[in-house]
């Protein structure tokens, strides 16, 4: 996969526009960004749907939280329909800061997300849900017919979601740029993934769960889900990536700061600042060290490189916010530079 994060803080008839440059610049995923602040993801999944060929499309991350996961599924199962069968879905545990907003923050953790997922997967089969557990659902289905196979991506970075995620899911985004964090991811789905095959195992030739459900697990995709900025003038692309890596800096655990070398004050300082809304302060706070480790941030060749680095780890890649400072051109740098360098591995007849 190569995939492209797009952000509906723009107009829907933006984002459609965006995701067909990047169909014609050689991406084949879109994900569109799922935050209450901005326009409603799956209005601009569908926009985007309707002017493409044969990217795939969805959410990246919808959470179980805000929308009801009954409900959720169905969307996905509607975009399924709408886009022709090229329906993905990423979902995850949320973003704190939003869930905070919302009264929501104490709802977030791993068994809501694979609980969500799981439930999802029984509908689209055609199978009603009873379930009482971090949600609740009595003989809920759908009324309509699912065609095809909706692949099931998680985002998260903490280890338990990780492994969950190789052991039960199609795929995993992981919030990282630096080929030593998807190395760690690449150890931590290696064992969800041994998991996995001894559920099987033990299951027989039913599938993991013993009556045909579930993913079996072939052609896992761990996606290194990455904030990039591109631009022919370097300083203006580490510039723009200043915004979105204070944020990952602020949300990283210790072992994540001491494995990048970056001072943990320097990081509570970036942290302190957005949490006071002084969003200038946290920016200007923001070092080389945090630029290198949680973005890939530089020219077309640059990114190119790190790209390269990166998927020694992963099997596929997703260019996320801010891809450049000029938009419309970053979409076409980063197809040129990055096309060449990742496999997908769904497809039989790629041997890269």
């Amino acid at each position: 996969m190569l995939g492209i994060e797009l952000t509906p803080e723009h107009p829907v008839s933006r984002v459609a526009d965006l995701g067909v440059l990047a169909e014609d610049a050689g991406f084949d995923t879109v994900f569109v960004t799922s935050h209450y602040f901005n326009r409603d993801p799956f209005v601009s999944l569908d926009r985007v749907a309707r002017r493409t060929d044969s990217v795939r499309v969805g959410p990246a991350a919808a959470n179980p939280y805000e929308v009801h996961p009954v409900t959720l599924a169905s969307r996905v199962a509607s975009l399924q329909e709408a886009s022709g069968g090229r329906a993905v879905y990423g979902i995850g545990p949320g973003d704190p800061s939003t869930l905070d907003a919302l009264g929501l923050a104490d709802r977030r953790g791993l068994r809501s997300v694979l609980e969500a997922f799981e439930a999802a997967r029984e509908l689209w089969a055609g199978e009603t849900v009873t379930h009482d557990g971090t949600f609740s659902a009595r003989d809920a289905g759908l009324k309509y017919d699912v065609e095809g196979s909706i692949p099931v991506y998680v985002a998260g970075e903490g280890p338990n979601m990780c492994r969950m995620a190789g052991k039960r899911a199609d795929g995993l985004l992981f919030n990282g740029s630096h080929p030593d964090d998807l190395a760690w991811a690449r150890d931590r789905v290696e064992e969800g993934l041994a998991e996995r095959e001894e559920r099987e195992d033990g299951a027989g030739s039913e599938g993991e769960n013993g009556d045909g459900s579930g993913s079996d697990g072939a052609g896992f995709d761990l996606a290194a889900y990455a904030a990039v900025s591109v631009a022919e003038d370097a300083d203006a692309a580490r510039e723009a990536a200043r915004a979105p890596v204070a944020f990952i800096t602020a949300g990283a655990a210790p072992p994540v700061l001491d494995r990048h070398g970056i001072d943990p004050g320097a990081a509570e300082r970036v942290s302190e600042a957005l949490s006071a809304g002084e969003f200038s302060e946290a920016f200007g706070a923001v070092t080389p060290a945090m630029v290198e480790a949680f973005s890939m941030a530089g020219t077309p060749e640059a990114v190119a490189d790190r790209a390269a680095a990166v998927l020694d780890h992963a099997d596929s890649l997703v260019v996320g916010t801010p891809l450049g400072p000029d938009l419309e051109a970053a979409i076409e740098r980063l197809g040129e530079a990055t096309r060449a360098r990742v496999a997908d591995p769904r497809d039989p007849t790629d041997s890269g």
